[in-house]
Parts: structure tokens; sequence; C-alpha cells
């Protein structure tokens, strides 16, 4: 099946405070993004969920198309329950199953907050109901008990909301680390990251801590799950790759405040930058400096995002929900296949900068 959804460039309000001007941020670039799945060993009928880019992220991403290819297959996009979560449905019910493609075209500029400036008047806004959702405990997010505990700790002192969140980023940056053995992305259980006190992980992980510690501490967050489109234009080898995109998935976080809208941070990037960039270097290096002052605040866009989801329940699959839905999923003969195991669930993400 084949189809092809054009997306009209509307006008988009800036979600965040003091986004510089677009020559600032260099302006929007546009990108291709293509995912190709393929189903190694079949069994049975057999079904597949590819993450979908965030059709309106604010002032810094657009969908400009979409285009999926399924032969013989039953393709559809869904809205799978909480957080702007939408997928690619594609399901063979006898079993003869094909590749999958699907395609975007995404515009992205990079996003720029300063939370201490005041002048900021241009933001989007959130309704109370909205907000109430990002303050909700998730199976692996709660905001009781030792989450609770530790973020009254981190914040006491401590009276407005971006203040909080900043002495959460801090703490963050300082206590946790970026433990390359863990697979994928890591899965974000911070209550055990905290119980254990072993605060080593990757980006789902760090960056679901401070997005459950601002929740403990009633400032509204979330996690947002997509991947890294383009090298880094800010001198980072580590955070960026160009043409085959397919292990460079990455979570973000950002949190709200009432006098200036979303605000971006990323404290698993700087943890990353510590252990990788220039072969390891230390918290207080130059790089490592730059990362930590720069990354609240601001994401530098060579990254899509696909959704803000947690406990994403597929359509018509079994088993327990997804912490988040930011690698392809499969389905085939009953059994979830596993999206970290080329063996038997092939995918590969390209990405190229479109002129």
């Amino acid at each position: 099946m084949k189809r092809r959804d054009l997306l009209a460039c509307a006008a988009f309000a800036p979600t965040a405070l003091a986004i510089r001007p677009a020559s600032a941020a260099h302006g929007w670039r546009s990108f291709d993004v293509v995912t190709r799945v393929d189903i190694a060993a079949p069994a049975g009928p057999t079904q597949v969920w590819l993450p979908v880019p965030l059709y309106e992220a604010g002032d810094y991403q657009r969908v400009l198309a979409l285009h999926w290819d399924a032969p013989g297959a039953h393709a559809r996009l869904v809205d799978l329950p909480g957080y702007d979560v939408r997928a690619l449905a594609v399901e063979w019910p006898r079993g003869d199953v094909g590749p999958v493609t699907l395609a975007a075209r995404v515009q992205t500029r990079d996003r720029f907050a300063a939370p201490g400036d005041r002048l900021a008047t241009r933001r989007r806004t959130e309704t109370r109901r909205a907000l109430q959702g990002y303050l909700r405990p998730t199976r692996l997010l709660p905001t009781d008990g030792i989450v609770a505990d530790t973020a009254r700790r981190i914040t006491a002192g401590h009276d407005e909301d971006v203040q909080k969140a900043r002495a959460i980023y801090e703490w963050v940056v300082e206590n946790t680390n970026r433990d390359a053995s863990v697979p994928g992305c890591g899965v974000g259980d911070v209550a055990s990251m905290l119980e254990s006190g072993h605060l080593g992980g990757k980006c789902a992980d760090i960056n679901a801590l401070f997005v459950a510690l601002a929740r403990a501490s009633a400032i509204p967050a979330r996690d947002a799950y997509g991947v890294r489109i383009a090298a880094s234009r800010l001198g980072y080898q580590c955070l960026g790759r160009i043409g085959d995109v397919s292990k460079s998935q990455h979570c973000r976080a950002e949190f709200y405040a009432e006098e200036h809208g979303w605000i971006p941070v990323d404290p698993a990037d700087v943890r990353k930058v510590v252990l990788e960039e220039d072969g390891g270097s230390a918290l207080d290096s130059p790089k490592g400096r730059a990362a930590r002052a720069s990354m609240f605040g601001a994401w530098e866009m060579n990254w899509i995002v696909y959704n803000h989801g947690h406990d994403v329940i597929l359509p018509d699959a079994q088993g327990r929900p997804l912490p988040f839905l930011m690698y392809p999923q499969g389905r085939s003969g009953g059994r979830r296949l596993d999206s970290l195991d080329p063996a038997s669930f092939t995918y590969r993400i390209t990405a190229t900068e479109a002129t």
C-alpha cells in the first residue's frame, strides 16, 4: 500500500521563551528521513509500528510530507493514547511479509531559550488540563516515595519553578554518568535508579530522572523521544551523525514555567560529552563546561522529535506497555520482536539534508 500525506506549512507560534531570530538559529533546515524495516523470519500474521515525526512541535520542527510504502499490507496512521504518540501501523494478516518504508520531509531550526529574559512574551501556552497530564506519574516515573524525597532535598530553598528546575538539572548532571553498556537508550526506571544508588544509564534514563524529579516538584515536564539526523555544528563529534542514523535515537527533556512556556534541557547529552568527546574528558573540562551551560535552555536541532509518550500501548499487541515509542516495533506469529536484535528485526534509518 502506498500513501502520501502532504502537510501545509502553517505559521507556528514559539513554544519557549526568547527564541532567537531565524538568522541567529541558522534558519530552517530541511531533511529527508527514511526508515526501512525488514522482518528476517516472519512466522504468520505480522505487525509493524513505526514512530512518526511530531507534526507540530512549536517553532522548531514542522513536517512537510509523509510517504509510506508497504506492499501487500494494510497500513494506516494511528494515534495512540497519551502524549501525542502517532505511529504508522502495518499489518500482514496472512504472513506474506514484505519490506516497509516510511519517508518524511522534516524542517527544523535550533531552539534557544533564556529563562532570565523577562522580555520574552511570545510563547506557546498550554491548557491546565494538558499541564496536569505532564504532572502525572507513569509506570517507570513515579512521583512519590524516594523520588519525592529526593526532589524535596534538591529544591530546598528555591521558590520559583525555573530555579527548582535548574537545581534539578545541576543535580542530575553532577550525580549521573553515562553507562555505555546499557542496551539502546535505556528504559528510564527512575525509582530503581534512586533505590539502587546506581545513577548510570543513557539518555532515556538520565533525562527521565530529570522529568520525574520535576514532576515530583509540581513542575510540568516531559521527555521528547526522537533521533539525531545530522552532524553537530557546535563542535561535538559525539552528538550527531550523517547518513545512516539507525542507532542515533536520542531522548531529550523539557519543563514548563508559567511565564516562559516550555524550556528545553538535556542533561544526558552533558554526560555523553563527558564520556565520549575527545576520548573522554572531565565535567569541568572546556567542552564539559560549555555543554553544561548550553544544554539548560537550548536544543541544537540536528534531531527530530517523534513524541512525548510514556506507557505506550500498541493496538492489537499483547504484553506490557512500552516505556516509550522511539524504535520501530514488531510482532510476528504472536511474538513481540526485539527492536534491538538485528537478527530478527532489521531496520535502517537514513537522513539527508535537502537543498
